[in-house]
């Protein structure tokens, strides 16, 4: 049930994708052209300065999940639990997006970070359980061990068990009641519910199998779609955002989150082309299965769609930025996330 954030290629590895001389970009008639303005507030967007931005997170959120996690009885299930959330690497996409998302309706960065947190809680039980022998048999992760190889499988079961709930436990008991009312607060429970459930990531990974190649773009979507839905969404919900405005939300996360995925294919691709990776998953990747031109024409549609989404929330001003760079940063990769907090 990997989410959106995840990428299997080594932490240095920074690349931006090459866009083939004779590639066209189809023409969606469907679409309208971006409005003056919109064409101003993304130009402007451009120049913002996602990486301190996200550094500076970083930072808080690192913190914020060593404090929620502390060692305690039995202090096996904890040392694992703390292994992969608190794993050096970790890009922390999920919550920074959160609180994009709550920051740009004017909500306060203490009324998102026990849901950001719980995010990257959920985030990493789903990767423990996805490198379990029974499922993808990953032997490591973001170049580590990973978790089931140090901890054994019994206890990576029952670490991947315990972060669900903690996740939900921490965003009930932490998050402050005079900012976030009740009622958003349960609507943000039942989105990341929804988002990990059967119809979900659990669908996702189901199809990832037993679904075969022919299944790739819906095995994408449900594993990395929707947690940057979930991401999105949950942000709006804890700052209030109207219906409308949650499912423009909705569908600029999921393109984001399908994004990171796609771009991980072409670059994963790439490494393969140059004996970089094994290729073990093979028929699971969209460039495998649709080819690199393809997956490119696929990127940059996803990019454009997401920005069509932000183009509606130009009234916010400035403070859309920081979501309209997370897109250009899913499809150029321009700096290493990974090392952002360092």
């Amino acid at each position: 049930m990997a989410p959106f954030a995840i990428a299997t290629l080594g932490t240095s590895h920074t690349c931006i994708i090459p866009k083939p001389a004779n590639l066209k970009v189809p023409i969606r008639c469907s679409a309208a052209s971006p409005s003056p303005s919109s064409i101003s507030t993304r130009s402007k967007a451009s120049d913002f300065d996602l990486r301190t931005y996200w550094a500076s997170l970083m930072v808080q959120i690192n913190q914020k999940l060593d404090e929620a996690i502390p060692v305690q009885f039995p202090p096996q299930i904890y040392e694992a639990m703390r292994y992969s959330v608190l794993a050096k690497g970790v890009k922390r996409a999920p919550p920074v997006m959160c609180i994009s998302a709550c920051e740009l309706f004017g909500g306060s960065r203490l009324a998102a970070f026990p849901t950001a947190c719980a995010l990257e809680m959920v985030h990493a039980a789903s990767l423990i359980h996805d490198d379990l022998p029974c499922m993808d048999d990953s032997p490591s992760r973001r170049g580590k061990p990973s978790n089931h190889t140090i901890y054994g499988v019994d206890m990576a079961i029952l670490a991947g068990d315990a972060l669900f709930p903690l996740g939900f436990r921490h965003i009930v008991s932490q998050t402050p009641s005079d900012l976030v009312p009740e009622h958003n607060l349960l609507r943000v429970i039942a989105e990341m519910a929804r988002s990990v459930g059967s119809t979900g990531m659990a669908a996702g990974q189901f199809l990832d199998l037993e679904g075969g190649s022919n299944a790739v773009e819906f095995i994408q979507e449900k594993k990395f779609g929707e947690m940057g839905e979930c991401s999105a969404v949950c942000g709006g919900l804890l700052a209030g955002a109207e219906d409308n405005e949650i499912e423009r939300l909705r569908r600029y996360g999921r393109a984001v989150g399908l994004l990171y995925a796609v771009v991980d294919d072409i670059l994963e691709d790439g490494l393969k082309v140059e004996g970089g990776v094994d290729g073990k998953n093979k028929g699971k990747s969209y460039a495998e299965v649709n080819g690199v031109e393809k997956a490119i024409e696929k990127a940059e549609e996803l990019r454009e769609k997401a920005k069509e989404e932000l183009d509606g929330f130009e009234k916010y001003g400035e403070r859309v930025f920081p979501l309209y760079s997370f897109v250009d940063y899913a499809f150029d990769r321009s700096f290493n996330a990974d090392d952002a907090s360092g």
